[in-house]
């Protein structure tokens, strides 16, 4: 397949994986909204929060009439999944392939999985970060305030469009337990399967996940990755919040109104300082209901659409072919 140059394998992985990931980002996105604007709240005074819990945002967008403020910043978010999913799963398929064809393994072992997910993950983030500092800045400004994406990012310098960017390196290690444990589970869920088909003498017919399979294997994976990171993935959306003096009108509503921290440690000191240990995890269960459906619905959409992306694609590669060798032929 690599014979004309395009690793078409690495880039049905790519198509299906991206595609997923509008998918799911769109269904989710009221709820990512919420989530992402409770964790970048920091307490200032004992019992002082303006959302004491994750309904808290979604009735404050009722109350102000502002319901379609819960999508504020889609687009751009659509455009991150659409583009951090399709580099991350080419790459990973990429350097997955390039491992076994160079090492001669017939199958990649745990730990070269989650160099191979880790290095993927670092080309994604250098690539997506600035519209993720652009999609939680839209989605931490006050309802009804959010700007496009140009003019949030011509708020501050170019190098603050990067904020957050040392953590993000850091979260790699997220999708690669993700992946890590959902191919190892599919794997042997798989293996389960074929040996079940070999005793009733159905034989050696293809295996494929079920919808329901790959649904709730997605789920695991990602609580697991979830719980593990937790502490950095709230310190990320802290650091790229929008600034509360730029966005709330209602002094009443933010005492003290706080200025977002810019680096993980500030970050870390800050929720130490005002909210304890409990701070770490505060919105851990926001987090693994959203992130959870959103990976297990993305991984369901990808396993049961990549035969479809295969199957178009060497299509296309069949009629670039041809084209290719019409022309030369005139």
């Amino acid at each position: 397949m690599a014979g004309d140059g395009v690793d078409w394998e690495s880039v049905a992985e790519a198509t299906s994986g991206a595609v997923g990931a509008l998918v799911s980002t769109t269904v989710l996105y009221p709820l990512d909204t919420c989530k992402t604007k409770f964790q970048a709240e920091l307490q200032t005074q004992p019992g002082a929060h303006k959302y004491r819990n994750l309904s808290d945002v979604f009735w404050e967008a009722v109350q102000k009439r502002q319901i379609l403020s819960l999508y504020q910043g889609l687009k751009t978010k659509n455009i991150q999944s659409f583009i951090s999913q399709f580099v991350y799963f080419y790459g990973y398929s990429y350097f997955k392939r390039l491992y076994l064809e160079k090492s001669g393994a017939k199958s990649i072992g745990t730990k070269a999985n989650l160099l191979v997910a880790a290095a993927a993950g670092a080309c994604t983030v250098v690539v997506t970060q600035p519209l993720d500092t652009a999609s939680s800045r839209m989605q931490t400004s006050a309802f009804g305030k959010s700007k496009g994406l140009r003019a949030t990012l011509a708020e501050g310098t170019w190098l603050e469009a990067f904020d957050g960017l040392g953590i993000s390196l850091i979260l790699t290690c997220n999708p690669s337990i993700q992946y890590t444990v959902f191919d190892q589970l599919k794997q042997k869920l798989i293996q389960r399967q074929r040996r079940k088909n070999a005793e009733s003498g159905v034989g050696s017919s293809p295996v494929a996940l079920s919808a329901f399979s790959a649904f709730l294997l997605g789920a695991i994976s990602k609580s697991v990755a979830t719980i593990l990171t937790y502490p950095l993935i709230r310190c990320k959306v802290m650091i790229q919040a929008a600034d509360p003096d730029e966005d709330d009108d209602d002094e009443s509503e933010r005492p003290g109104k706080p200025k977002s921290p810019k680096t993980m440690l500030g970050a870390l000191h800050a929720m130490w300082s005002k909210e304890g240990i409990p701070g770490f995890f505060k919105g851990l269960h926001a987090q693994i209901l959203k992130t959870v459906l959103s990976s297990a619905l993305l991984l369901m959409i990808k396993e049961k659409i990549s035969r479809f992306t295969w199957i178009s694609l060497l299509a296309l590669r069949r009629y670039l072919f041809i084209s290719q060798k019409r022309i030369k032929s005139a």
